[in-house]
């Protein structure tokens, strides 16, 4: 399936969160944050390259939900637009997108190697063997697991026509919550806040698959604290991010 689809109405936007998105009862929140993103370019078409997203998941999304994109500020170089989702109990999304466009530095400074991967022809995941919901609108391949967190393959099955940085919010928190690979039983669990930057002006990759890595820093106190970092098909890195998320086990 496609990601949701959003339009333009009245001064706002509209999206449709369809229960094949759905992530126990709510939207998966890549497709959410990609609906947020989105909107933002449709409503400020000419903004620099995105940099940084910062997102709070507060609370369930799914069917129908309003879009409202928000400039706070416009600089030469930069942007910083808000977005808000909502649905039927309210808010359930609130980002902070900054756009940022590239200049000379003095300072030059890279230390995020790929870990050792297989490609992802080697190891592709059935999809017949995936649960119903949000995984189904991805392919996967190459599981595997760390001490505490993930590395996994992945790409959206329907990429036609969507533009680059939506596609890569959409499938950059593709992979389960870090510390799940530490539960001895699965039980419940929410992402709640998510910043993630990107360090390059253009995320590409060929063939639409990324290598997605997520490992547990800490964890206790029914909340854990995660580092990912997310690769292209050459072992080029594109963006790192943290994430908070809840756990109910």
């Amino acid at each position: 399936m496609s990601l949701p689809a959003v339009t333009r109405e009245g001064d706002g936007f509209r999206a449709t969160l369809g229960d094949h998105w759905l992530q126990g009862r709510t939207a998966y929140g890549g497709a959410s944050a990609a609906a947020a993103l989105t909107a933002v370019k449709a409503a400020y078409p000419s903004l620099p390259p995105l940099r940084s997203v910062q997102i709070a998941f507060v609370g369930p999304l799914a069917g129908d939900v309003a879009v409202t994109p928000m400039l706070l500020r416009r600089g030469k170089n930069s942007a910083f637009v808000g977005c808000d989702v909502t649905g039927a109990d309210g808010v359930g999304l609130r980002a902070l997108f900054l756009f940022m466009a590239s200049r000379e530095s003095a300072i030059a400074h890279a230390d995020l190697p790929a870990p050792p991967h297989d490609p992802p022809e080697t190891d592709p995941v059935d999809p017949a063997k995936l649960p119903q919901g949000f995984l189904r609108n991805f392919d996967l391949a190459g599981a595997a697991t760390r001490e505490a967190g993930f590395i996994r393959w992945a790409r959206l099955r329907e990429r036609s026509g969507i533009d680059a940085e939506v596609e890569f919010l959409a499938i950059a928190d593709a992979l389960p919550p870090a510390a799940m690979q530490l539960a001895k039983t699965w039980g419940p669990i929410s992402s709640a806040t998510w910043q993630i930057n990107l360090v390059t002006d253009a995320p590409a990759t060929r063939d639409g698959w990324w290598l997605l890595g997520a490992d547990t820093l800490h964890a206790g106190h029914g909340a854990s604290s995660q580092s990912m970092t997310i690769w292209n098909r050459d072992g080029e890195a594109i963006a790192t991010a943290t994430q908070s998320v809840a756990l109910f086990v």
